[in-house]
């Protein structure tokens, strides 16, 4: 026994006592291999994942590793049962392998013919193999390379693809940094994203992920194509590139809802390549056919299913995904691991805050009791409505007042899940509002409008979640979410994380009505952050 705050548990959960002076370190060096599952006040909950274990894998960590982090901060022996199953997890990676023969086709090679013979037998690859070539390699079919890792990471035995990449249409991109560098961070992510061939890079809101694609594109020199959420990002990523690498206007193309152009370097939405024609996604196949050497995926932890399709019939291109957060609610943590690669690199929140880099947050969690007639309403309600009900709550809006007073002065977003809340809300304020509905000319404006300081508020729904660079933001107010997701609550607190002139301390307030479901889905949404670090404070409406 030691004093350790930590205890591993036979079920493969972790419970680390946050209040211990090694909490920070332990909860740093977990998030390498295990998920955050619970977050209380006191004690938080962890999970080692076969997926976790994968991951930390692909990054270059063994079963050593994992144990002798588990045995550092133990306050008790590890369960032997843990031990071997992290270790027979950890070496089932890489036991199988994808690679190019001599002819430059592609092979399965196993490190067993056991192993290769469990696979072969399975149904559920008979359309992906081809013959079996010796007692150790099978021939996999030309356009199988991305599905054929699917099936594999579902059967337990995920593969290390070392078949390479195309090298694409060359195309001379390099960083105009003449008044600026890449942070030591950023260089780093580039590195491992550079070394390991294609993967995942993880960093907050506000840290430069927009820069690390930059990066990649001037190591890899050739037509990239760049996948975004909307317009108002791709117009960022452009204006970014511009100022930042050698590229220009005509070297990049917008391919969107009001712009079809392909260019050497395209900017394309999702929302584009996932629209369909005569039942086919005509615009996928378009930019499907292009000889890209480099594709970016941001936000990678929103992709659509069509995109997952596509880019697993890319694997021969090198691909980089950018987020804050790879949660995932609709659970296919999977596909973005064996289709877009690993996580290669991986920043923790606070250790970016501490250089400075993003601004230190105070998250405060405000409760408010709801009017007895909403009360009632909420208690006959179907399941179905009773978050709509708590979460659009109108006793919220004099909550909104105080602490816009409160915070007099300061760039505020006040943020909403429900279009008919944030009409009321713009309308009772006097405030502009932003929706899906907003024409991207006139979001555009308003963005900008915001940034140099004619508008003070703005009232915003869940399109400014993502890739919207609005630096002078200091304070979010939360009315309404999307139930309880997790990425959601971490791009809302990444809108403020920008570093502040004057060093300010953002605020993010989450409004929620009392004993209601909308505490519950706050109780989830809040377990990323609190990974990071974050604690939420918890206020009562009338203390305000």
């Amino acid at each position: 026994m030691s004093d350790g705050p930590l205890i591993v548990q036979s079920d493969k959960t972790a419970l680390l006592e946050i209040d211990h002076p090694l909490a920070g370190e332990a909860r740093h060096d977990l998030s390498v291999f295990a998920e955050l599952e619970r977050a209380p006040e006191h004690v938080h909950t962890y999970r080692i994942t076969k997926l976790g274990l994968w991951n930390a894998r692909a990054a270059g960590h063994d079963a050593d590793f994992v144990l002798a982090t588990l045995d550092r901060y133990a306050k008790f022996a590890v369960p032997s049962a843990i031990r071997a199953d992290i270790t027979e997890t950890m070496g089932r990676y890489g036991r199988l392998t994808i690679r190019l023969d001599d002819s430059g086709e592609l092979e399965l090679v196993a490190d067993s013919q056991a192993i290769l013979l469990e696979v072969i037998r399975n149904p559920r690859l008979n359309n992906l193999l081809g013959e079996r070539l010796d007692p150790n390699r099978a021939r996999i079919q030309p356009f199988a390379r991305g599905q054929l890792k699917q099936e594999l990471l579902k059967l337990g035995w995920p593969a290390e693809d070392l078949a390479g990449y195309t090298p694409g249409t060359p195309h001379a991109i390099a960083l105009d940094n003449a008044n600026w560098n890449l942070r030591d961070y950023q260089q780093q992510a580039v590195d491992r994203f550079w070394q390991g061939g294609s993967g995942v890079v993880v960093l907050p809101c506000g840290a430069g992920k927009t820069l690390v694609g930059a990066g990649a594109m001037s190591i890899a020199k050739t037509n990239t194509l760049i996948l975004v959420t909307n317009t108002v990002s791709a117009r960022q990523w452009k204006q970014e590139l511009l100022s930042r690498t050698t590229l220009e206007e005509d070297e990049i193309g917008e391919y969107s809802g009001s712009v079809k152009e392909i260019k050497p370097v395209t900017i394309a939405t999702y929302q584009i390549l996932t629209t369909k024609k005569k039942s086919e996604f005509a615009h996928l196949s378009l930019l499907n056919a292009n000889d890209w050497g480099l594709i970016i995926y941001d936000e990678v932890h929103l992709l659509p299913a069509p995109i997952f399709k596509m880019t697993a019939e890319l694997q021969a291109r090198r691909r980089l995904g950018l987020t804050a957060t790879l949660v995932r609610e609709d659970g296919k943590e999977g596909d973005v691991f064996t289709l877009i690669g690993p996580k290669r690199f991986d920043a923790p929140w606070k250790e970016i805050e501490a250089q400075g880099y993003i601004a230190p947050a105070a998250c405060y969690e405000v409760r408010i009791d709801l009017p007895e007639e909403e009360r009632l309403d909420y208690a006959i309600a179907a399941m179905d409505d009773r978050y709509r009900i708590a979460a659009s709550s109108q006793v919220k809006i004099p909550v909104i007042r105080q602490l816009m007073k409160k915070h007099a002065g300061e760039p505020t977003l006040i943020i909403g899940q429900y279009l008919d809340q944030i009409e009321q809300v713009s309308q009772l304020l006097g405030l502009p509002k932003i929706t899906g509905e907003t024409p991207i000319d006139e979001r555009e404006r308003l963005f900008q409008a915001f940034r140099i300081g004619e508008i003070g508020a703005l009232v915003v729904s869940k399109v400014a979640n993502f890739s919207i660079d609005l630096p002078e933001a200091s304070v979010a107010i939360q009315m309404s979410g999307s139930y309880g997701s997790r990425q959601e609550e971490a791009q809302r607190l990444g809108r403020v994380l920008r570093p502040k002139a004057d060093g300010r301390t953002a605020s993010f307030y989450t409004l929620i009505a009392r004993d209601t479901v909308d505490q519950d889905f706050a109780q989830n949404r809040q377990r990323f952050l609190a990974e990071q670090g974050y604690s939420y404070q918890i206020l009562d409406s009338h203390e305000l």
